[in-house]
């Protein structure tokens, strides 16, 4: 195979193999969107895309979303940091077991999580302290817990392209470790930090297993804009399921468009 590939006409093969796949995938993708926009009339797509329920799911998603990323970023900063340079015993263990929530379906933990609060402990919190299960709150814990892995990945191969001399010249001119960190490694890792926060908001946007099984699909209360779109197929509403299918379109395409825009091309996704 390697000697069919040699030579010009070799690579003209390989050129021809790899844009094609390209050309596939892309068609594959514009097609679906064609369909969607084939499929209702324009005068149905507004009045469902403007209706009240969908604009309290846009509501709900980006607040939960937001805070949701917040939350996943100032813990994943600090865990992102230990992975990428301390070393102790059992760190292949804990680092693969941050992953989890990546490879693991999301569905599977919204149940672990609908289960754990169903346990003493997590009774005693649900109805002392805050109420999760089938409320607003349940929606932005989900949220934490899928994309909270993707934030450390993510940082962790940002602070692993830092060279760790820097901290160390910062160290002999003075600076303690918590300055080093704050004043020499934070700043070098700012197009990491922009990209790592849009990416993981905008995957807390669309998040819809763990959200359902722990905070249900009730309309009007926990109805983010993917559970809007399972409300809508389970009420054979179509114009307003995709409606909401071209929201997450958007606010996904402006993620991506913003990321471009603002970390460069070392960041591009």
């Amino acid at each position: 195979m390697f000697r069919i590939l040699k030579g010009a006409s070799g690579e003209r093969v390989f050129r021809t193999a790899t844009i094609s796949a390209l050309v596939l995938l892309a068609l594959f993708f514009i097609g679906i969107i064609v369909s969607l926009l084939a499929y209702t009339e324009w005068d149905t797509f507004v009045s469902a895309l403007f209706s009240s329920e969908i604009l309290f799911a846009i509501r709900l998603s980006l607040m939960t979303a937001t805070i949701a990323a917040v939350i996943s970023m100032l813990i994943a900063v600090p865990v992102a940091y230990a992975i990428s340079r301390a070393s102790f015993p059992g760190k292949d263990i804990v680092d693969s077991l941050l992953d989890l929530p990546i490879v693991v379906s999301p569905v599977a933990l919204g149940a672990a999580l609908l289960v754990f609060f169903n346990t003493p402990l997590g009774s005693a919190i649900d109805d002392n302290i805050l109420k999760f299960v089938f409320s607003v709150p349940g929606i932005v814990l989900a949220q934490v817990t899928v994309i909270s892995a993707l934030a450390i990945r993510l940082l962790k191969s940002t602070f692993d392209s830092i060279d760790p001399r820097y901290e160390q010249v910062a160290r002999t001119l003075g600076c303690s470790k918590p300055e080093a960190f704050f004043r020499v490694t934070l700043p070098l890792a700012r197009d990491g930090l922009i990209a790592s926060g849009i990416l993981t908001w905008a995957r807390a946007v669309g998040e819809f297993g763990a959200t359902v099984m722990l905070a249900g699909a009730t309309a009007m209360k926990t109805e983010t804009l993917p559970t809007a779109i399972f409300l809508s197929l389970a009420s054979a509403d179509v114009e307003k399921a995709i409606a909401v299918i071209f929201v997450l379109i958007l606010i996904a395409v402006a993620a991506l468009l913003i990321i471009r825009k603002t970390v460069g091309r070392r960041y591009r996704v």
